[in-house]
């Protein structure tokens, strides 16, 4: 199998939603010697990118970009480890976490694999995440970005909570944040100190990939 077929099969398995195709692919490049980021990038990122489009433009729903991601992070599970460090080293890193008192995840898990496909270090710190959680873990992570979402208006205190502890541990500086959801606003996004809201994923990751 050349590198090209491959690559077409990784992104086709993405597109299609089939993990068992992925992992399949993933062992072929890994077996035949293609380099696991191109593996990464030409594969599974271009095809999780037409994925991506395609829910934008309303073509596909939730739960085939759902199916897509599982796809994506079957492979990724293999061609990961199998990258040189040194390949890593400018590879920017960063978080998602959904505030503590929200338990809306869908929104995360979708901002997550849109990060990972745009080829970001992503660390999922889950949801409901207590506030001094997200402000240790961006300093001992050395996080370059954190994306603080929910879908609830008691929780948005959280944020500016998050924020503030940033700030007090002397982090803050070293940190990209930027807030999402639906009761969240470019307004409130200014006024808590986040650098950015995001509309949706898309614009998280176009949004970040400009910063960086």
């Amino acid at each position: 199998m050349s590198k090209e077929e491959i690559l077409n099969k990784l992104s086709e398995a993405v597109v299609a939603g089939k993990p068992n195709l992925a992992e399949e692919g993933a062992k072929e490049a890994l077996a035949q010697k293609v380099d696991p980021l191109e593996a990464i990038n030409a594969g599974l990122v271009k095809g999780m990118s037409i994925v991506g489009d395609k829910y934008a433009a309303r073509q596909v729903y939730l739960p085939q970009v759902l199916m897509s991601a599982k796809t994506m992070y079957s492979g990724l599970d293999l061609l990961l480890p199998a990258i040189p460090k040194a390949a890593m080293a400018d590879v920017k890193r960063c978080a998602t976490a959904v505030v503590e008192g929200d338990v809306h995840d869908i929104g995360k898990n979708i901002v997550k694999t849109m990060l990972t496909a745009g080829g970001f270090v992503v660390i999922d710190m889950g949801k409901d995440v207590p506030i001094q959680k997200i402000v240790d873990d961006a300093k001992s992570e050395k996080l370059d970005a954190l994306a603080l979402s929910t879908l609830m208006t008691p929780t948005m205190d959280g944020m500016k909570a998050a924020l503030d502890g940033l700030i007090e541990s002397g982090y803050r500086k070293n940190v990209k944040v930027c807030i999402g959801g639906a009761p969240t606003s470019p307004e409130f996004a200014k006024e808590i100190g986040a650098d950015h809201r995001d509309a949706n994923a898309q614009e998280c990751v176009a949004w970040l990939k400009e910063v960086f």
